[in-house]
């Protein structure tokens, strides 16, 4: 979109956005801005425990924990950012 579209209609670029899709905005020889999503918050399992009520009888079992391991130690690799960023 251009710098005039979306001024001229923010509310249809955030609807854009809102469809989880990312808006460039441009001025006809470059982008100048990005609107995307908002990434959701983000807990450690850690933090998710703790914030159960104290009368919570919610356990992990093991292979749920061998699970998160798992994955945790399948995913090492440096993040590597776009080239815009």
């Amino acid at each position: 979109m251009t710098e005039a579209e979306v001024a001229g209609n923010f509310a249809a670029a955030l609807e854009i956005v809102r469809q989880g899709l990312e808006v460039v905005v441009g001025d006809g020889r470059q982008a100048i801005a990005v609107l995307k999503p908002a990434e959701p918050p983000r807990r450690k399992l850690s933090e998710c425990i703790a914030m159960l009520p104290a009368d919570s009888t919610a356990t992990i079992d093991p292979e749920f924990a061998g699970d998160v391991e798992a994955a945790i130690a399948a995913h090492r690799e440096p993040l590597e950012p776009p080239v815009w960023d």
